[in-house]
């Protein structure tokens, strides 16, 4: 395979080296993240006084069934990620471009789809979730103008999902921390200057996914590897789909099951009321720390089998398996 800058030929060389140089951006990518997110709370809960305790627990009330509505057409990227690895060990450059074109495509098509049963069903769905009557109303506007904003987040996170199956991970953290950095600014801004609250940090999370959305088009608009998007491969294409289905369904589904957990869970902390909402809010930070690292080395367990079964190089494969588990363990 001949690779161009920031691709990475994961069925050569030695695998730990290449595990470690992969995973650790993914780690430091998930971990920002979540520090970003946490710093929405921490805006509303600074300034805002005691009323930033009713704005944390509404963006508390949310995440759950977000998670839950959008995590099987998250997975689809997972099968976005898995099957370029794959054109790229074939050494299937056009199969690779016609993957990312259909990708780009589903992801803005279902994120429309998802802006709009987040919006109408924003309010039912709380109020079954047993939402604290004094938060529902904000709970409700952060969630609307978050589900608006799908297809710029649905399309980021496929965007990041095909540079990292060809081995770059760097630039979707850079992109990450570019965003993030606006993130941060914007929610001060909003919150502490123009004295908007849950509504401010949700337009600042949208605008701040939006610039790492386009960095990464333009990266994929540029790149002449693997990872290049061609405008005439844009579209939903049958023969593409289905592949991307395969992979991407089952994923997506465990991420429901997971998700939905969490909901019932939710559903029972929301009957407490604002406070016991507020305080899990902050408290899950934390446990997304440790689930995220490790989470950034599945990921690139994900890159090395892939890539590695394309190429037909099982041993490989195998021994990428195995490695993986080790640094998983590690974390």
């Amino acid at each position: 395979m001949k690779l161009k800058n920031h691709e990475m030929n994961l069925c050569e060389g030695a695998i730990l080296p290449k595990l470690l140089l992969y995973a650790l951006p993914l780690i430091a990518t998930n971990i920002l993240q979540i520090l970003f997110n946490a710093a929405d709370v921490a805006v509303l809960g600074i300034f805002l006084g005691e009323a930033g305790d009713a704005a944390v627990a509404a963006v508390g009330a949310t995440g759950a069934v977000t998670n839950l509505i959008i995590g099987l057409f998250v997975g689809l990227s997972i099968g976005a990620n898995v099957i370029v690895a794959r054109r790229v060990g074939e050494g299937d450059r056009d199969g690779a471009h016609r993957v990312i074109g259909t990708s780009v495509f589903i992801s803005v098509f279902f994120g429309a789809i998802l802006a709009v049963i987040g919006v109408v069903l924003s309010r039912p769905i709380l109020i079954l979730m047993d939402c604290d009557p004094e938060v529902l109303d904000m709970a409700c506007t952060y969630m609307r103008i978050y589900f608006i904003g799908m297809p710029i987040i649905m399309l980021y996170n496929f965007c990041a999902s095909i540079l990292r199956a060809v081995g770059d991970t760097v630039r979707p953290l850079v992109y990450l921390v570019i965003s993030g950095i606006v993130n941060v600014i914007l929610n001060v801004f909003f919150v502490a200057v123009v004295h908007l609250d849950v509504e401010g940090v949700a337009i600042a999370t949208v605008v701040s996914q939006l610039i790492s959305s386009v960095l990464s088009l333009i990266a994929m608009a540029r790149n002449d590897g693997y990872a290049h998007l061609e405008r005439k491969y844009i579209k939903l294409s049958a023969r593409e789909l289905v592949p991307l289905t395969k992979m991407g369904l089952p994923a997506g589904l465990q991420g429901c099951v997971f998700s939905l957990s969490n909901v019932l869970i939710q559903s029972s902390i929301n009957s407490f009321g604002k406070n016991a909402m507020a305080g899990n809010t902050i408290g899950s930070q934390f446990d997304s720390f440790i689930y995220n690292a490790m989470y950034g080395v599945a990921l690139a367990a994900l890159a090395f089998v892939s890539q590695n079964l394309g190429a037909g190089n099982i041993r490989r494969m195998r021994q990428s398996v195995r490695m993986s588990i080790v640094a998983v363990m590690a974390v």
